[in-house]
């Protein structure tokens, strides 16, 4: 085992251990759904997101002082970085500053700019060289009091062609408001084409959170209390709205049976089509999850692909028709494939 699987299983075990103390008290702002629970949103320095020290989530009673309330601590977070292995990382990084930049301020900044508040959301992307109105299309992450931190989980492409490339950023947000320390997040699918000297952002549409089904089914219900799937907020939702395939459902039961799983998207927040076509994606019908980490150890590590191509495997053993990641195993086969945007990430489809 190398170190840098090592420093990833460290760093991931603190952030969860952080989550775990913070995730109590859920930041409606963001999202509609929760985003406690075991599992929800880790990150590992070494595939993009680095560790975060959380204070535990706390609600303040009427009575303290507004002094106290303020004192409240974000979490500390840092920029994601990519990893040697990616695909064309400056795109990454530039699809991921963005909502960085639009998701931090405090309420205390000597700067206007670093402020709460759209105006000066659009001030703080500008100054980055980012089109100020992406601001608009992202208020999930604004709010107009307060502080806020953004720690981004996971990056991975939902397409990258040679000239325009969509960005599937997985986040956690932390809000202070009034006498709360507030938890949420989302995944934001960042459209992105070629120029020079650097790619540019040319949209970005937040997921829609699904609301919850009146009745949950019983394997749904278990995967969320499952401490072994780590689902971000948006995924999570997905599951709780009751429009997750079975076939999907039984296979992360099946993954998580043999391995910790890190989900990135399931349902919300991938793009409607298969990146660059006109044929639809199995992700958007709720037939297929994509999955960034195994037992701690990023998919897009060359060092872990004797892993992963066991997990793909496992994957179509579990009823998976189609199976994409960093390698295709069949070659000329139809049900394992690879290419670029399938890199840094398992993908696993179901007919049903």
């Amino acid at each position: 085992m190398n170190q840098p699987d090592r420093a990833d299983r460290m760093d991931r075990r603190r952030f969860l251990g952080a989550l775990a103390a913070g995730a109590a008290v859920v930041l409606e702002g963001c999202t509609s759904a929760s985003s406690g629970g075991p599992g929800a949103g880790t990150a590992s320095a070494k595939t993009g997101a680095a560790s975060a020290s959380v204070s535990p989530s706390v609600s303040v009673p009427a009575s303290v002082s507004p002094s106290a309330a303020a004192a409240l601590q974000l979490p500390a977070t840092s920029p994601w970085q990519p990893t040697a292995a990616e695909i064309s990382p400056a795109v990454k990084v530039r699809a991921v500053r963005l909502l960085e930049a639009l998701g931090s301020w405090s309420a205390s900044a000597t700067d206007p700019v670093a402020r709460p508040g759209l105006v000066a959301a659009r001030a703080r992307i500008a100054r980055l060289g980012y089109d100020p109105s992406l601001a608009d299309a992202v208020t999930v992450l604004l709010g107009s009091s307060g502080s806020a931190a953004v720690q981004v989980v996971d990056a991975q492409y939902g397409g990258i062609l040679s000239s325009s490339s969509s960005v599937l950023v997985v986040l956690r947000q932390w809000r202070t408001e009034g006498a709360t320390l507030a938890a949420g997040g989302t995944t934001v699918d960042v459209r992105l084409v070629a120029a020079s000297p650097k790619w540019q952002v040319i949209a970005a549409h937040p997921a829609t959170i699904l609301p919850a089904a009146s009745a949950l089914s019983a394997s749904a219900a278990q995967l969320l209390a499952n401490p072994r799937v780590h689902l971000p907020v948006a995924a999570r939702a997905d599951l709780r709205s009751g429009t997750i395939s079975s076939g999907v459902l039984a296979a992360l039961h099946g993954l998580a049976a043999a391995h910790v799983v890190d989900v990135s998207v399931v349902k919300s927040g991938h793009p409607l089509y298969v990146f660059g076509t006109n044929r639809l994606s199995d992700h958007p019908r709720g037939h297929a999850v994509d999955v960034w980490a195994i037992d701690g150890h990023p998919v897009v590590s060359p060092a872990n692909r004797p892993l992963v191509e066991s997990v793909m495997r496992l994957g179509a053993s579990l009823g998976a028709y189609q199976v994409g990641g960093p390698v295709d195993l069949d070659g000329a086969g139809l049900q394992y494939f690879s290419d670029n945007t399938h890199h840094d990430h398992i993908h696993l489809g179901f007919h049903s």
